[in-house]
């Protein structure tokens, strides 16, 4: 059972405190490892996931075991990043914005909670026209035609899917938790039951072409260790942007170790399943039309069947919604929520979010997506990854495990958290110093071969940086008291 602890914070300050970023108490919480499992579960199955696992296994050069051996291996190391993370909020019921709190002062904990914020709205907007294109395929399946550009390089049935997907995830969000939470322990399993369903009609018509193909895949030999760990840091950095804020959703849990077994569940596990499921019918499609298919609409657009159309469209707008809701709708409107609080519900927040991304997901084709965007996202991505070191580094080893709730909503010159004017000076040194590092990794040609251990390196670099300063140089006060 978990410990009661002490969550009562009757009031705060009102630019800190209102009842979406307060302690939520245990009785309160209803998500178990079942709710956790669909978490990642509609994280790794997205139109991006299945694409990504399908790719990996073709053009990574690995035999197909070691391909396997990588996403389980990134797997484990996602799973531990985010016990580290979701821990302190299972305990104190906290969401990610106010968790930072501790380590940049009650007043510096919004510069991490914006910069996650941008990254989040960023990819709702365009996570939301991706969807849309699901159900676009379908309209299209039923009405016939595939049109040209009218305005913004959108048809009209292209307009009618992104204003449908847009309402549809925002009346979601408008339902509450719970509503989000049934949705996404329906859309988690249904792909999974889809998936499988695809992958045995595959091997049922392809029949001798299947094993032929599958052949192939496991029969590479090149790429050696450093393809290996490409690997392995492509689908670390896959999971990165929800690492850090993870807490926002192990809050809902009910005891840390049903947080834990939905996380080895949803990702070692179910990373495996969903990436050997994408390996089956891809090589199923080279055995079928003669090709390579690595994008579940091009699968799909091949076979002349409404039914299948109709499956495989709904499947994939389940799926998509589902990252997005997890990963960009629910933590940017928690951070935009501890940017001013008196002013911000997470409501509010919210449609804050919908309307910044909705113009971000309007201009994707014709605009976004031809100058180079991805540059400026791998950046923001970048600052991320001390954030998350320093962060981790400041509970585990600085505040040793306990924190004062009063002391996060206070903003008091004596607060444990006030620092200098409720800036904490150390962490932000430790923040610049290591995303030189990061950002680099993106910018500079010679960092270019971490790859996606680049996130890694900068975290540890933060967090060491960060211990090291607050150990020199700590506050008089001792650690918090247990609560």
């Amino acid at each position: 059972m978990q410990p009661e602890t002490d969550l009562s914070v009757t009031h705060g300050h009102p630019s800190l405190y209102n009842d979406d970023l307060a302690p939520l108490p245990h009785r309160k919480r209803s998500w178990g490892a079942f709710e956790i499992f669909n978490v990642w579960s509609n994280d790794i199955q997205s139109l991006f996931g299945y694409t990504l696992a399908a790719t990996l296994f073709v053009t990574s050069g690995l035999n197909g075991w070691w391909v396997f051996a990588a996403i389980i291996l990134a797997g484990l190391i996602v799973m531990g990043l985010v016990n580290l993370t979701g821990s302190p909020s299972v305990k104190y019921g906290i969401p990610y914005p106010v968790m930072a709190r501790a380590a940049m002062g009650v007043r510096g904990a919004n510069f991490p909670a914006l910069v996650r914020g941008i990254v989040a709205i960023f990819w709702y907007g365009v996570q939301t026209y991706f969807a849309s294109t699901a159900v676009a395929m379908l309209l299209y399946a039923i009405f016939g035609g595939e049109g040209t550009g009218t305005f913004l390089g959108l048809t009209a049935i292209d307009w009618i899917a992104y204003l449908f997907v847009s309402a549809f995830q925002v009346a979601l969000f408008l339902r509450g938790i719970e509503w989000i939470t049934k949705f996404l322990n329906w859309a988690g399993p249904l792909v999974y039951v889809v998936m499988i369903a695809l992958a045995l009609y595959i091997w049922a018509v392809a029949g001798n072409g299947l094993s032929t193909e599958l052949g192939t895949i496991f029969a590479g030999t090149g790429g050696g260790v450093l393809a290996f760990l490409g690997v392995v840091g492509t689908m670390i950095a896959y999971f990165a942007a929800v690492v850090i804020n993870y807490g926002d959703f192990s809050r809902f849990v009910r005891t840390e170790r049903e947080m834990k077994l939905g996380n080895f569940l949803g990702l070692p596990v179910s990373l495996a399943l969903f990436s050997f499921l994408a390996m089956w019918i891809t090589a199923g499609t080279a055995a079928l039309f003669g090709t390579t298919l690595t994008n579940p609409a091009e699968i799909v657009g091949q076979v002349d069947s409404v039914i299948l159309t109709l499956i495989a469209a709904l499947t994939f707008f389940g799926a998509t919604v589902g990252i997005n809701l997890v990963a960009n709708f629910i933590p940017p409107a928690y951070d935009l929520a501890n940017l001013a609080p008196a002013r911000i519900s997470a409501r509010t927040g919210g449609f804050i979010t919908a309307g910044v991304a909705f113009f971000i997901g309007a201009f994707w084709v014709v605009f976004i997506s031809q100058i180079g965007i991805a540059a400026f996202v791998d950046t923001l991505g970048a600052v991320l990854a001390p954030l998350y070191g320093i962060l981790v580094a400041d509970y585990y080893i600085v505040q040793r495990r306990r924190l004062s709730l009063p002391d996060l909503y206070s903003v008091a010159p004596d607060g444990a958290y006030h620092y200098d004017g409720g800036w904490n000076r150390r962490a932000l040194f430790a923040f610049g110093i290591a995303a030189i590092f990061s950002i680099a990794t993106v910018w500079v040609p010679a960092f270019g071969a971490l790859g996606g251990f680049s996130w890694i390196i900068g975290a540890l670099i933060g967090g060491a940086i960060h211990v090291a300063l607050m150990r020199r140089g700590a506050p008089s006060r001792e650690a918090a008291p247990a609560e």
